[in-house]
């Protein structure tokens, strides 16, 4: 016997109730957000191919699969819209009669409690692709901004809970902020997307979202991989500006900025789990390369364990049946 070995960290390993009893990190359903994507039509649940068991959704199909959702226990949804017809200005994004605003409420008719997030951006309603109103080549950042506003306030008029700007526009918060109050609306959060990266892991969203740039790419106004203090300046102005919750975009390359961002400010932090990440598992777990069970809720820990109190993530139903029963 070695007298010298007094520390043994393994005794608080030794069985799973002492495990639990000293987990520093806790993954719980009531974290995550699912996403959903919305389509015109009637009867419609059509699998997305690079995203398996993601689904576009007519309204009618997708108001009863929000209530599965819910009844699984997760707090709330992310929508996203896809509209039949598209222009230059996005027109379909605040159109009261567009798909998102319908489906608001249709889902907030049938399942008052669900939080409904709304992502508020152009990029699925143009015609180009882009984020904002395109002129001689290039995004226009203060002519995106009324837009961008006017699109959170008809989320709002639709009855959603929260809205979310994604389009990474410089000012976009502060000027939803002051469509939303001036109309009345104070008391609607703001998620910010604000430390979105222009990253390669968002491949098959857009195939999911219909919105892959039609010409150049997203590097203007989406931050550069490589940029980390630049994620900090981006999050302080959106809390100046008044955002409620902030976010970094994506989770698992990006660990680190989640771990800086919640070091360095103390306002409740999401991290969405990019549509490249799932399908990277998801793909791997289909050829048999590994336990997707284990590997989804690792990765979900480890996005709590780096300060993310919220996950966006497509995985969400899955975890929390895995959660539930585990």
């Amino acid at each position: 016997m070695k007298a010298e070995l007094v520390k043994r960290p393994r005794r608080l390993r030794l069985n799973q109730n002492i495990r639990d009893m000293v987990r520093e990190t806790s993954l719980n359903v009531k974290d995550l957000i699912y996403p959903y994507f919305v389509v015109e039509g009637e009867n419609v649940k059509e699998e997305i191919e690079a995203m398996p068991k993601v689904f576009h959704f007519s309204i009618d199909k997708l108001v009863k699969d929000v209530k599965e959702t819910y009844e699984l226990g997760i707090p709330a949804i992310l929508l996203f819209g896809i509209p039949s017809s598209k222009d230059e200005v996005g027109s379909q994004a605040y159109a009261s009669s567009g798909i998102v605003q319908r489906a608001v409420r249709a889902i907030k008719e049938a399942i008052p409690s669900m939080i409904v997030i709304t992502d508020v951006c152009l990029c699925e309603y143009t015609s180009h692709g882009h984020c904002g109103v395109v002129e001689s080549g290039y995004v226009d950042n203060d002519k995106t901004l009324e837009l961008i506003a006017k699109t959170a306030l008809s989320h709002a008029k639709a009855g959603a809970d929260m809205v979310a700007p994604s389009d990474m526009m410089d000012g976009r918060v502060g000027c939803i902020r002051q469509i939303l109050d001036s109309e009345g609306y104070v008391t609607v959060p703001i998620m910010a997307y604000s430390a979105k990266y222009a990253s390669g892991f968002y491949g098959p969203f857009r195939e999911a979202a219909q919105s892959a740039p039609q010409f150049g790419d997203r590097r203007s106004y989406q931050m550069d991989p490589a940029n980390s203090d630049e994620a900090l300046r981006e999050i302080a102005l959106d809390i100046e500006e008044g955002a409620d919750i902030v976010m970094v975009k994506p989770a698992l390359a990006y660990l680190d900025i989640i771990r800086r961002a919640k070091d360095s400010f103390k306002v409740p932090l999401a991290t969405y789990n990019v549509s490249g990440e799932y399908s990277m598992i998801k793909a791997a777990a289909l050829k048999g390369w590994l336990d997707e069970k284990v590997v989804v809720l690792e990765s979900l820990t480890s996005m709590k364990r780096a300060g993310a109190d919220m996950i966006i993530t497509y995985f969400a139903k899955d975890a929390a049946k895995w959660l539930t029963t585990r």
